[in-house]
């Protein structure tokens, strides 16, 4: 177990650094990782926040998808869980879950296909009978140098995995989702710091932000309220497959904690941001980084 429990020691400014290790391709495989991202934290004690909902949630197979699914679950909420191709740790995921009482649909395919998410929500209401919570968590980043070694391939990788399918699914579910229900996604500290290797990247958490903050006044008349979460420093598949081996050894200590988040520090946003407990917040970014400061 890396050592991030308890709070004391998560606290202690001291630098915590990973072994060099690169997977060669996006989005990453968690179980493959050294050491495995701790997604499961064993003092959160759910309480039934978001008992009887059900949730779609976008990469719920691993990193923070994974470890929202498990707080979800804690809460007494039932999930599907789209992922591309990471297969076992998707089961892993749903393992989880159910270990927690709670029933887990995993839908594997690409959002990146217009027609997909509206195959993700039809096969969502088919299973369960309504939707409640919109988690959009997908994404893909590629470091680049330069802005002119960004390809046009990668640019419209990118946008098309990171911005796209937020559009796509949310015109899928949005004729079922009833006053109560919320649209979260996962935005980035790069959408306000900036990040020098990845231009394009923090360009489509841009769009993450201002697509939050338009969708959630167009819908506030429909009490649908519509948040996101910038993460910081996340320690997740996504970040030995886009960076180095070496990049990875210092990765997090940048934070004013010296170290990176674990995912399972970001599940209780979501949970907060998925309840009732945050029914007079619409149109908000939370940031979950470390104490890096940002301009909201």
């Amino acid at each position: 177990m890396y050592p991030y429990f308890g709070y004391e020691t998560r606290c202690r400014q001291v630098p915590l650094t990973f072994p060099p290790q690169h997977q060669n391709i996006q989005p990453g495989l968690e179980y493959l990782m050294n050491p495995i991202p701790i997604s499961d934290n064993p003092e959160y004690k759910g309480s039934g926040k978001l008992k009887g909902k059900i949730a779609i949630i976008t990469g719920g197979d691993s990193g923070i998808g994974r470890a929202v699914a498990i707080g979800f679950a804690k809460e007494e909420a039932d999930m599907a869980i789209v992922y591309l191709y990471e297969r076992e740790d998707a089961e892993a995921t749903k393992q989880m879950v159910e270990h927690y009482g709670q029933r887990c649909l995993l839908i594997e395919g690409d959002l990146r296909r217009p027609a997909f998410s509206s195959e993700v929500v039809k096969k969502t209401l088919a299973h369960y009978g309504k939707l409640d919570v919109l988690i959009l968590n997908q994404g893909v980043q590629f470091p680049q140098e330069s802005i002119a070694d960004i390809s046009d391939e990668q640019l419209e990788d990118t946008f098309r995995t990171n911005i796209f399918p937020h559009f796509y699914l949310t015109k899928a579910a949005l004729p079922y989702l009833k006053p109560g229900s919320s649209i979260i996604s996962t935005a980035s500290v790069t959408a306000y710091a900036g990040a020098p290797l990845l231009v394009d990247y923090s360009s489509t958490k841009g769009a993450l932000v201002s697509f939050t903050r338009s969708l959630a006044l167009q819908l506030v008349s429909r009490c649908i309220r519509v948040n996101a979460v910038a993460p910081g420093p996340i320690w997740t598949p996504l970040i030995v497959s886009s960076y180095s081996a070496e990049y990875v050894k210092t990765f997090g200590l940048e934070s004013p904690m010296k170290r990176a988040g674990q995912p399972f520090e970001l599940a209780p946003t979501y949970i907060y941001l998925a309840s009732d407990d945050s029914s007079y917040v619409t149109g908000q970014v939370l940031h979950v980084n470390g104490g890096i400061m940002t301009e909201t």
